[in-house]
């Protein structure tokens, strides 16, 4: 792939309006158990604030990095990692996973499940085993406001490489509670029953 060919802040921050969501913590909790011990874990399009950088931290030494701040993952790389885990734009995804497969070095990294219908992850996998962390339910992505993005209309997986210990893992995702909805007002509540 020729770098030089794309401009990558266009590529990362198209006019898509989802690309800038976030992993809520649930979605970060199930990934936890497969990161080896002793690794470095480099989260490409993460700040100091992400769920990948609070969680994986606790277990993991932990490098971050972003677009903003001037590591365009495509020209950066830190001077040391052992594997990636992170949350990329879903806009473009192709070149996302041709650049981490690139690095040979084990990667898990979430995107939607309607990717496999795609021929991209075909032919990227072809060589290299795709491996799966799916989940049971859909993962609800959070907003650059902190809002739960309710239109989410897809399911999500971590798609990985040289990084579970089987090719597919079902994991059960943990959503808390929501909050209790408050009664609406009086006049309502008798037409609601």
């Amino acid at each position: 792939m020729d770098n030089a060919s794309f401009d990558s802040k266009k590529l990362m921050y198209s006019g898509g309006s989802n690309d800038e969501c976030y992993t809520p913590s649930y979605g970060v909790t199930p990934i936890l158990k497969y990161i080896p011990e002793g690794a470095t874990v480099w989260c490409p399009f993460d700040w100091e604030g992400s769920e990948f950088v609070k969680q994986i931290s606790k277990q993991n030494t932990v490098t971050y990095s972003h677009l903003e701040a001037g590591q365009d993952f495509f020209t950066y790389e830190p001077d040391h990692w052992d594997v990636i885990v992170s949350n990329p734009p879903f806009t473009n995804k192709r070149q996302f996973f041709e650049r981490a497969l690139s690095f040979n070095k084990p990667f898990a990294l979430i995107m939607t499940n309607t990717w496999l219908n795609d021929s991209a992850p075909k032919q990227l996998f072809a060589e290299k085993d795709l491996q799966l962390l799916m989940f049971d339910k859909r993962m609800k992505f959070n907003m650059p406001d902190g809002r739960a993005n309710d239109k989410i209309t897809f399911s999500s997986s971590y798609y990985c490489w040289n990084f579970l210990p089987k090719q597919l893992i079902m994991e059960q995702l943990i959503i808390p509670k929501q909050q209790v909805a408050q009664a609406p007002p009086n006049g309502l509540t008798d037409a609601l029953q």
